[in-house]
């Protein structure tokens, strides 16, 4: 599988941006997949898990981004999204998408991903 993250960049405190993520070789919909990020200095975390194994997506989500952050996928075009507002400098890091070919999120913020895509920088000055 490939996967890429795009759409970061740069936004002041309280701004929006959506992430996108796109793969190859790989249905979105037929597997969990996560965002994560990793801040400079810090280690790498979950930010947003949603998985497949209900028609209904179940989402999951750190406490850090609750209620500002929203994952969803386009089945039609194959994509994962991860739209962020009220953005604030504590969510500046490189943002990864990533799957291990699971159905469900359980766990999902430990260290089992195996697939990763490149990551995007996102950085929120205030």
């Amino acid at each position: 599988v490939q996967l890429q993250a795009s759409g970061g960049g740069s936004v002041q405190r309280g701004g929006s941006l959506r992430l996108s993520c796109t793969a190859s070789m790989f249905d979105m919909d037929y597997y969990a997949v996560g965002w994560f990020r990793q801040a400079p200095g810090k280690e790498r975390e979950g930010v947003s898990c949603i998985d497949s194994t209900s028609s209904n997506d179940i989402t999951y989500y750190a406490d850090a981004v609750k209620g500002r952050f929203a994952i969803f996928r386009d089945k039609a075009e194959n994509m994962l999204y991860l739209q962020m507002n009220s953005l604030k400098p504590e969510d500046t890091a490189v943002y990864y998408c990533a799957t291990d070919y699971q159905y469900d999120c359980n766990n999902w913020q430990s260290d089992y991903w195996s697939q990763w895509g490149q990551g995007t920088q996102v950085t929120v000055s205030s």
